[in-house]
């Protein structure tokens, strides 16, 4: 008896360059509005990681 195996379907993509563009300006009205919040800086490290998302 021989048993085959399906092969997983091939991952697709779930955010398009777009989406990763406008959650960038996003975040950047985010920034804007709350410099003074400490949690601003992670906020900051964000906006950047979706920037080099958008270049890729």
């Amino acid at each position: 008896m021989t048993t085959t195996t399906a092969e997983p379907a091939r991952a697709r993509a779930v955010l398009s360059n777009q989406d990763f563009k406008l959650l960038q300006e996003a975040v950047l009205f985010y920034l804007k509005a709350h410099e003074d919040d400490p949690i601003s800086s992670q906020y900051s490290n964000l906006y950047h990681r979706l920037g080099s998302a958008v270049r890729r």
